[in-house]
């Protein structure tokens, strides 16, 4: 199973209460409870779509002994549990927000601008730092179309998120492998977008393996761009696997590079493990991820 179909089947649902109270846990308080004492300055999380033969409470237990402080992208109803091992969701989900049906589509702004109040308000009370969105898939659209489009649709929603003190993320993925079509798959497409919203709200998710993909260059564009990136992804190139050595990325210079620009936010493994012991694999990730400057 596939990001988009464990959103589309409901595994990241929106729930119908509201969750309060957990904005103490993004400080880092993992350093009391895990046996791993992380050294970077960011904080790691984990995507629970790659390990969805866990269920969310097993994996929990089983992953806040690595250093992971957050199992993200998943929606209102799991964020209670999360809580409850001493965790957040770093970025939120919802299944009403499509990949390929996104803001640059005007026909899609009325759904949007109707459904997300309410989860940025759900956000905001439960202390989720970000909430994912997608440009949606070009369909003919221009880049200047689609990022007009993007902006028009956004606009409603940064700005209540900007009074709830919630980040609106939008994701960098590739249109050549894994999203054919999708818009928003160059970082410099990204960045004129926000530019575009001038929201300290508004951000991108740099996802490392999509960018590899599209345009390489990952620690120039760090280091050009990480004002503008709200959050990062891992996984190894090619074939979305582990970050070991099987594969092109030099995570450990990555990261350092991410360290060195002061971010204190969340990088997230997204890698579908092919290895046999695949919470092993994730282990192994955070150590090579857990760099100082």
């Amino acid at each position: 199973m596939n990001r988009r179909e464990a959103i589309n089947t409901g595994l990241l649902g929106l729930a119908a209460t509201q969750v309060p109270g957990m904005t103490s846990m993004l400080s880092g308080s993992h350093k009391k409870e895990s046996t791993m004492d992380s050294k970077a300055p960011f904080q790691h999380s984990v995507c629970k779509w790659c390990f969805n033969d866990l269920p969310l409470e097993a994996m929990a237990e089983k992953v806040k002994d690595m250093g992971i402080t957050s199992i993200e992208l998943v929606g209102v109803n799991d964020w209670a549990t999360l809580k409850k091992y001493g965790m957040t969701c770093a970025i939120g989900n919802a299944p009403f927000i499509s990949l390929t049906d996104g803001f640059n589509e005007v026909n899609n702004h009325a759904k949007y601008h109707s459904m997300f109040p309410e989860l940025l308000q759900k956000a905001a009370d439960a202390g989720i730092p970000n909430i994912i969105v997608f440009s949606g898939n070009r369909r003919g659209k221009s880049d200047v179309e689609g990022l007009e489009n993007c902006a028009k649709g956004l606009e409603p929603i940064v700005k209540q998120a900007e009074k709830l003190g919630v980040n609106i993320v939008m994701e960098l993925l590739n249109s050549k492998v894994n999203h054919k079509d999708y818009q928003c798959d160059h970082s410099e497409w990204g960045v004129q977008l926000l530019e575009k919203m001038g929201s300290p709200n508004m951000k991108l998710l740099y996802d490392i393996y999509h960018m590899q993909i599209m345009e390489g260059d990952v620690i120039a564009t760090i280091k050009k761009h990480n004002k503008y990136f709200g959050h990062y992804h891992t996984a190894g190139v090619p074939g979305r696997h582990e970050i070991d050595e099987s594969q092109e990325l030099n995570y450990p210079a990555i990261m350092k590079a991410i360290a060195a620009t002061g971010y204190k936010g969340f990088v997230a493994q997204e890698f579908i493990p092919v290895a046999q012991d695949k919470l092993g694999s994730l282990r192994k990730a955070v150590e090579i991820c857990d760099v100082t400057a």
